[in-house]
């Protein structure tokens, strides 16, 4: 199978495809990001479903790149024939979804490949397929799909087969669109014409990009990977949009990335605000609002595209799993969990928009109040914890840290910006909480906080401490916390979220190194004025990016190798921000 870096994505802002370095689709859900996959050779092998197209001989591409600017791909190959480029892109939805494909002869006469297996419902259901005049229909119940192209195509082994050559100079484009198979065949796509607009869209965009510097192409990638992530329709992020890929290669730590994540949310706005990109940011603020909407004791870690709370979890025991790994999960059955500090990274969030997007409307600050006033009643009790551990509720040190941050921001709404509420509560109970976490959560014999209450782990999540404000930076319990991490925490330089066997997380196994938490390091190494460490650090997790630019959320060191769901939101949210502070950092 591919590695999991040999993928590149492109995507229509609804949403996205998975390309190897062998030119073949193998992941794409359609008509949404959490819709079931089509194409689904990622999690098996090409009999689950792909779209292969490269040259009849075979092997991997000699090199592929992103047009500047934009997530259009293209791949090349050198033969002993001559020269070949197929450019891959989705142009942005005005309607059914489109995949275009065109083969570009560069140089020499190639003969070419195109392998279409169309396997709807995650691989479970072969479509009728007939030939038209156009190319071919296939349908399976709600599913339509179209395949437009001038080369021969042919039926073979329960595929859509094309063997022909292209020339140096010539162009021959494949498109594939899918729609509701009640709807009847959708408009015809003119493959120029779509990727000239294409190519315009994301140049237009690229240029509201206000980071500078040496990091301005990596910042760059990663904003447009993360407006790939983003549902149009609703202005929702999903932290990725894959299911399953392991956080270890054999093993049972795989889970369905492809929905919205609350905590993700003040991350993606910092990111969005300080690269210029308010729209998007003011979408992803009205998409938290709806979704949070409703009694404050019913909020949810994650939710759906559109907002929907139940993402009920289950198996899929037909499809193999990358490189073995099992079960294949669809749905996330930690959507259910109590993870208390999601109400800080709400009100966090809402607070940040507030000034930076110059407008709070009262709706907003009345949901904010019924937020805070359930967390006044919940803060103190155990939970799951940010990392969704599925074994026994304890007081996570972050999940109270984070109710810190969520009355503090809630005393300076009252008190900075004049709205109405109960600030001296508040007030009384930031300072309580603060004194409890002092007092429960860290460990005056070593100098650092710890994991949860009254044992000695340690996790990646402390060093978020200074950048909440809950100390500052440099403050020496700050600094020790560093120290340990790194002495405790790290594998190669990079950072583990917490360790497996010493946490019961409830889930057998072990887990690569977690790439945001690695950034979170550069942050906390730069507050402590250990810009030379965090630089180095920085320059090290950059070199982890696949060829086009692309982080998943893991890194396997002994393998040298990336893991887990790809690509991944809170890695290049993460990226971002670190690459911002060491720019404005002026080193």
């Amino acid at each position: 199978m591919a590695r999991i870096e040999d993928y590149a994505m492109v995507g229509d802002l609804h949403t996205a495809a998975l390309i190897s370095t062998e030119g073949s689709i193998d992941w794409l859900c359609l008509p949404r990001f959490d819709s079931p996959a089509c194409f689904n050779a990622l999690l098996d092998s090409p009999k689950a479903g792909r779209w292969l197209l490269a040259p009849a001989s075979g092997g991997e591409c000699t090199r592929r790149r992103y047009r500047k600017n934009t997530l259009i791909l293209e791949t090349e190959w050198e033969t002993e024939d001559g020269k070949v480029k197929v450019i891959d892109f989705m142009s942005p939805r005005d309607g059914a979804a489109d995949i275009v494909r065109i083969v570009v002869g560069v140089r020499g006469t190639v003969r070419m490949r195109g392998e279409l297996a169309l396997r709807f419902d995650y691989g479970h259901i072969v479509p009728w397929v007939r030939h038209d005049e156009h190319g071919i229909h296939a349908v399976a119940g709600p599913d339509a799909a179209y395949l437009v192209t001038e080369a021969p195509l042919r039926g073979e082994h329960m595929q859509t087969a094309s063997d022909f050559t292209v020339k140096a100079g010539q162009r021959i484009p494949f498109v594939l669109t899918w729609a509701p198979s009640h709807l009847g065949r959708p408009r015809r796509v003119d493959p120029e014409g779509v990727l000239e607009a294409t190519e315009s869209f994301w140049q237009q965009w690229s240029a509201k990009c206000r980071a500078t510097g040496p990091y301005r192409d990596a910042v760059l990638r990663s904003l447009i990977t993360l407006k790939a992530l983003t549902f149009a329709p609703t202005g929702g992020i999903v932290a990725a949009v894959t299911t399953s890929l392991p956080e270890e290669l054999g093993g049972e730590r795989n889970w369905d990335y492809r929905y919205c994540w609350l905590r993700d949310a003040t991350l993606t706005l910092q990111a969005l605000l300080a690269s210029g990109y308010s729209e998007e940011a003011a979408a992803w603020r009205d998409w938290l609002l709806r979704a949070v909407a409703g009694d404050p004791a019913d909020l949810q870690i994650m939710y759906g595209l559109h907002g929907e709370r139940r993402l009920p979890e289950m198996t899929l025991d037909w499809l193999a799993g990358y490189e073995g790994s099992k079960p294949v999960r669809i749905g996330n059955g930690a959507a259910g969990q109590l993870q208390l500090d999601v109400w800080g990274e709400v009100l966090d969030c809402l607070a940040l928009t507030r000034t930076a997007l110059l407008h709070d409307g009262d709706d907003s600050w009345d949901v904010q109040v019924a937020l805070m006033e359930h967390l006044e009643t919940a803060w103190d009790r155990p939970d799951n914890g940010l990392w969704e551990m599925r074994g026994p509720r304890r007081h996570f040190t972050h999940s109270k840290v984070m109710a810190w941050v969520a009355a503090d921001r809630m005393v300076k709404g009252v008190r900075d910006s004049g709205l109405p509420g109960a600030a001296d509560r508040w007030e009384a109970l930031r300072d309580r909480i603060h004194a409890d976490v002092m007092a429960n959560g860290f460990d005056v014999e070593r100098n650092t906080f710890v994991q949860s209450y009254g044992r000695p782990e340690l996790d990646a999540s402390l060093l978020l401490i200074p950048r909440v404000g809950f100390l500052a930076p440099d403050d020496p319990r700050v600094v020790g916390t560093i120290d340990a991490v790194q002495r405790e925490l790290t594998h190669d330089g990079f950072l583990l979220r917490y360790r497996q066997e010493q946490s019961d997380d409830g889930v057998p196994g072990g887990e690569g190194v977690f790439l945001a938490c690695s950034f979170w390091l550069v942050d906390a190494l730069i507050g402590a004025g250990r810009r030379r460490e965090a630089r180095e650090l920085f320059e090290r997790l950059l070199a982890l990016r696949n060829d086009v630019g692309l982080l998943s959320e893991e890194w396997d060191v002994q393998e040298a190798r990336q893991l887990g769901n790809t690509p991944q939101a809170f890695s290049h949210f993460a990226l971002v921000r670190s690459a911002l502070q060491l720019q404005s950092d002026g080193h």
